[in-house]
């Protein structure tokens, strides 16, 4: 049976990983998402994609509260769904 904190995750992630495979383009990307919290309260959205298998490219943005940087999480992982990137 799942505890709370594992049924929370699922509806407001911290941290998410799509993926986006086409082998007929030669096409493997990666977007990853997490949210850090600070100890003032704030917290940041910490964004990175690139080709599977190398480093990447890495974005973090700020924003007052946990709950502004999830919805900008949720927000951005609805507009790379979009695009065809799935988890």
């Amino acid at each position: 049976m799942m505890d709370q904190d594992e049924q929370q995750m699922d509806v407001f992630p911290d941290r998410l990983r799509l993926l986006r495979i086409d082998p007929s383009c030669n096409m493997r990307r990666f977007y990853r998402m997490t949210v850090l919290r600070d100890l003032l309260g704030h917290a940041s959205l910490v964004r990175d994609w690139g080709r599977i298998g190398t480093s990447g490219q890495s974005l973090t943005e700020s924003h007052e509260d946990e709950g502004q940087a999830i919805n900008a999480l949720m927000k951005r992982a609805r507009a790379k769904q979009n695009k065809g990137y799935v988890r």
